[in-house]
This record gives structure tokens, C-alpha cells and sequence, in this order.
């Protein structure tokens, strides 16, 4: 065999019809079971927003040890991670917030986790993108035409939108 022929094509059985049934069933699956775990995420989102919800509202005395691990209210010792710290950030927010906005909250509450990223603006730009593709946070345009970030509360409203709620196309 050619050192130049590398493709797929010219393998034994890649024109054969079972093979790609199997291949697009396989795809067909895949694209299933990711729709499924973003609804999962956001379904968990959900119900950790409700959960600090009524820790706000009530006092951390109302959640058990394992809820408070769950929520990451308590202190185990560990350092929370990166997008653990602006998915906190974003659904504890009353309103969207900018990355520099999401940047200054992390500074304040954990600073620790900040020292790790060369650009942590950047890179907290980088994880807010990151949820609104896992459909956890949405993308909107403040009045001032800059990009702001809110927590999905609702799966059904993941798409980017303005603060107005027109939809906004992806750049």
C-alpha cells in the first residue's frame, strides 16, 4: 500500500451498505445521547439553582452534608475548579453578567482559582461559552451592545437571545 493513501475510501468494506447503516446508526445515536445529556445538565442546573435558592432564602442549616457537597456551598477542602466556579457565579447572579463581571465575583469569593490562568478573563470567557454550548447558560446583549451570560434556569430558553428576548445570531 501507497504511504500517501490514507483514506478511509480505499478500505475494504467503507462502500459497503451494512457498514454504513451501522456507521449512521452509531452517529444517530451519538447525536441522541448528547441531546440527552445537555437536557440532563440543564435539568441538574436547574434543580442546584433551586437548591441555593432556598439556602439563600433559609440559611445552609436546611441542607444536609451531601446536599451541601452537592451545591458546592461547603468547604471540602479542596479547591473548586474553573467552570465550577462560574457555573456558581452565574446561578447565584439576579442578573446576566459580563466576563469581567463573572472574573471579579471568582476574585472575590476564591481567588485561588484564578492564580492558576495567565488570562483569566480570557479564560473565563472561554468557560461561559463553553456552558451555553452544554446549554446550561445563554449568551445576551446588554443595552450597551456588550455580551453578558445568565444561567439557564429553563431548558427552553438555552438559545441566544438580547436582554429584550429577540434572538441574536451566532457570530
Amino acid at each position: 500500500m501507497d504511504i500517501g493513501q490514507d483514506s478511509s475510501k480505499n478500505l475494504p468494506g467503507s462502500n459497503d451498505p451494512h457498514v454504513q447503516q451501522v456507521v449512521k446508526a452509531a452517529h444517530d445515536e451519538l447525536r441522541q445521547l448528547m441531546r440527552q445529556r445537555a437536557e440532563v445538565m440543564k435539568r441538574i442546573g436547574t434543580v442546584k439553582q433551586t437548591i441555593v435558592g432556598l439556602a439563600n432564602l433559609f440559611g445552609d442549616d436546611v441542607l444536609n452534608e451531601e446536599l451541601l457537597e452537592l451545591v458546592d456551598r461547603k468547604s471540602n477542602g479542596r479547591q473548586p475548579g474553573f467552570t465550577k466556579a462560574c457555573r456558581t457565579v452565574l446561578m447565584e447572579a439576579a442578573r446576566p453578567m459580563g466576563a469581567r463581571e463573572v472574573c471579579e465575583q471568582i476574585q472575590q469569593r476564591i481567588p485561588p482559582v484564578l492564580l492558576r490562568h495567565k488570562d483569566p478573563l480570557a479564560s473565563v470567557t472561554t468557560v461561559l461559552n463553553r456552558l451555553v454550548e452544554y446549554g446550561e447558560a445563554k449568551a445576551v446583549m446588554k443595552e450597551n451592545g456588550r455580551r453578558a451570560w445568565e444561567w439557564v434556569a429553563d431548558p427552553s430558553q438555552s438559545a441566544i437571545t438580547k436582554t429584550n428576548g429577540q434572538s441574536l445570531h451566532k457570530a
